[in-house]
């Protein structure tokens, strides 16, 4: 009976160990297991965890997207004063029976179609002393040229601005992508240094690299569509533009014929 009871005792203690030392070493597995996991997987999380490589990429292609959206912001506001300031001054042109009254209607407005007017007019000027004796030609060739590089300078005034919003949409997912090559690297670094393909080895770099990329595209893709945007209103304002200087020739033409018109009335007496 004593004997009985000894293995009885022996068998519990035993079971007691065992049990003792498996719960302890699946209390260790998991105690590690849990510390391969990654403790946050979110946005801000992942740029703080991430490669310092990566994190210069990620900051470069957030920087890209704020001047991106600045410009728009910028460049929104100053094509709708240009746009509007034009097309007033094209109905004025339109509405003027000469040369002296678009530009007196217009003043010493500093925008581009008024500057149209002062040029035509300051050529006009300059020519004066001569057109009654060689013609109206060659003026009217020198007021076209002048308003040609006004319009001209113009546009590439309101071109500013496009040019780096159209590199930013062209290189900004090439970027992300160099990011997401680099933390793909480091991850199988990892994965060799610590000999496991363990997914909570391999997720966090993993993770890492993909916002890279995600982050490329949220810079490129709203620049593509506000390059496209701008490249069609600034065609617009050019045409306005356009119309405004073909309004002042059409003027300078008429003062040119009612200066001939005595001069053939005479002749013909």
């Amino acid at each position: 009976m004593r004997a009985s009871i000894f293995r009885w005792q022996a068998l519990a203690v035993f079971a007691a160990l065992a049990e003792g030392t498996f719960g302890a070493s699946a209390q260790d597995a998991g105690s590690s297991h849990a510390a391969l996991l990654p403790v946050n997987l979110s946005p801000w999380g992942m740029f703080m965890n991430a490669d310092i490589v990566v994190k210069a990429v990620m900051v470069g292609l957030a920087f890209a997207s704020l001047v991106t959206w600045t410009i728009w912001l910028y460049k929104t506001i100053e094509l709708f004063g240009a746009r509007r300031r034009a097309e007033n001054s094209l109905v004025d042109v339109v509405h003027s029976q000469s040369l002296k009254d678009a530009a007196q209607i217009m003043g010493k407005r500093g925008d581009p179609s008024a500057l149209l007017v002062r040029a035509a007019s300051e050529e006009l000027e300059l020519s004066d002393f001569v057109v009654d004796h060689t013609g109206g030609d060659g003026l009217k060739e020198r007021v076209s040229s002048r308003l040609a590089r006004i319009e001209a300078r113009a546009g590439r005034r309101m071109t500013r601005g496009t040019g780096l919003i159209a590199t930013i949409g062209a290189t900004a997912p090439f970027v992300g992508l160099f990011g997401t090559v680099w933390g793909i690297m480091n991850a199988f670094i990892g994965i060799s240094e610590a000999q496991t393909t363990n997914l909570a080895v391999v997720a966090p770099g993993i993770a890492e690299a993909l916002l890279a990329t995600a982050i490329g595209l949220v810079a490129a893709i709203p620049a593509v569509v506000i390059y496209n945007i701008f490249a069609r209103a600034i065609s617009g304002y050019r045409q306005i533009l356009a119309d405004v200087a073909a309004g002042v020739e059409r003027l300078v033409s008429r003062d040119l014929d009612r200066r001939a018109a005595p001069r053939h009335r005479l002749a013909a007496e």
